[in-house]
């Protein structure tokens, strides 16, 4: 994992170079302040202070120079920076912000396969806000935690080792875990997540974390943990199977979302459920027309075997309520649907809940993380209907394929209990800065902003 303590710190005094951020909208007046010299070496370079643009200006002596960068407000804003600077100690003249986070991940590296290339050497900035960079650091090692897991692949993470990975995580801050695994799911009332994995050579898995004073307010966050989807005997072509790796993606976000949560001691009983499956094909695999149990005891008819995400969360949610928690959060990569909607960049949020919606939406405003809020359209319940069962698991049909996944998923959750679904792609498909091509924690940063502020009821502890 990378040390973002050495690319991030606390002003130390010691010798830096300094770096300037310009915004492009002032830049005209700080160059009106600048000797002959300085605006020559700007234009040189064709520095405009547009983001992403970096110069060097030359001082008075050997090896004396500073450096000036454009910039917009967000997390972002400092990632070119970071990786078109050469290496070396900067001293930020200005205020951080939250321009920390990217100036952290833009030196982050997967490097389980491959060793990284070129100068991997840090970028160390110096800067004066003691809290930003600790939360820029937090919000880094979560964000790198999520992305490797995801770009993980399933023959080197399993359902077993995604366990671990929890496991690991809730030791580090005093959760108790429980895993629950292969045959004794049936025995523990878990048939739908059987039911899925049970076709995999690797045993599927319920992992149970909790953590936190049992009076606090409960919060239940819940991921999709399927390592990898072939799509079942509803077999998915090798162009939707390619990145199928990342199907586990909400539950590596879910994980990040509780890390944070646990480090920063949120006064909150938190609770963390990850069915972690593999959607495999063999003799004992689920089948289309095949009916399947719950948890909470509906019945489901399999009309799409691709469609097993939303089966994993519905014994996930109603263990989730059971607890009678104050709100439950579910992430999961969960359909097509809402990419051909909103494309990779945006996931797409449902809620059950008006207040819920708009703490999120605007916190995801405010971090520059933000995701759009589709409907639990109730006339499409209807398309969910089964002729010898309480339900299918995909509707027929091309019609508003992320809305009836999300209220499959919301007839799961018991009236009363706050609930919001985020469906996420859970990539970057193309590099931006700080963002490399790969698994990415979308709507993390969003849902962590809204948790620090959000007032639970006296009520809700009880």
């Amino acid at each position: 994992m990378t040390d973002f303590a050495a690319c991030l710190a606390v002003d130390d005094g010691g010798p830096a170079t300094p770096l300037t951020l310009v915004a492009a909208g002032d830049f005209d007046a700080w160059r009106a302040g600048q000797g002959e010299r300085t605006r020559a070496f700007v234009a040189a370079q064709g520095f405009a202070a547009k983001p992403d643009e970096v110069a060097l200006l030359p001082g008075d002596g050997a090896g004396d120079w500073t450096a000036i960068a454009g910039i917009e407000p967000g997390a972002w804003g400092l990632a070119t920076a970071a990786t078109k600077l050469p290496a070396g100690r900067y001293r930020l003249t200005g205020d951080l912000g939250d321009a920390g986070l990217g100036w952290c991940l833009a030196q982050h590296r997967f490097t389980r396969y491959r060793a990284a290339t070129g100068d991997t050497a840090p970028r160390r900035l110096l800067a004066r806000e003691p809290a930003a960079i600790g939360e820029a650091h937090r919000l880094a090692d979560a964000i790198a935690l999520a992305r490797d897991l995801i770009d993980t692949p399933a023959s080197d993470l399993g359902p077993a080792e995604l366990a671990d990975a929890i496991v690991a995580e809730g030791r580090r801050f005093g959760a108790v875990t429980e895993v629950i695994t292969g045959e004794a799911l049936l025995d523990r009332n878990f048939p739908a997540v059987h039911a899925v994995g049970r076709a995999a050579a690797r045993a599927p898995r319920l992992i149970d974390l909790a953590w936190g004073d049992p009076t606090h307010p409960k919060v239940t966050l819940i991921g999709k943990g399927v390592i990898f989807d072939s799509g079942g005997l509803n077999l998915k072509p090798g162009s939707g199977m390619g990145n199928m790796k990342k199907d586990m993606g909400g539950a590596a976000t879910a994980l990040a979302l509780a890390r944070l949560v646990m480090q920063a001691d949120l006064p909150l009983r938190l609770r963390l459920i990850v069915p972690a499956v593999e959607n495999a094909i063999a003799g004992n695999a689920m089948r289309p027309g095949d009916i399947l149990a719950t948890r909470a005891g509906k019945t489901i008819e399999v009309t799409n075997t691709d469609a097993e995400g939303r089966l994993v969360l519905a014994d996930a949610l109603a263990l989730a309520a059971e607890d009678k928690p104050a709100l439950i959060l579910d992430f999961a990569t969960l359909t097509g649907a809402a990419r051909v909607a909103l494309g990779p960049q945006l996931p797409a949020l449902f809620a059950n809940d008006e207040a819920l919606a708009a703490e999120i939406l605007v916190a995801g405003a405010a971090t520059g993380d933000p995701l759009w809020r589709l409907p639990l359209w109730p006339g499409y319940r209807d398309m969910l209907k089964s002729p010898i069962a309480d339900m299918v698991n995909s509707a027929e049909g091309g019609f508003a394929g992320a809305i009836t996944a999300a209220l499959f998923l919301e007839a799961f959750v018991p009236a009363g209990i706050a609930w919001a679904h985020i469906d996420s792609f859970a990539w970057n498909a193309a590099a931006r800065p700080g963002r490399p091509k790969g698994g990415e924690a979308l709507a993390l940063r969003a849902l962590w902003r809204m948790l620090q502020l959000k007032h639970f009821s006296h009520h809700s502890s009880q």
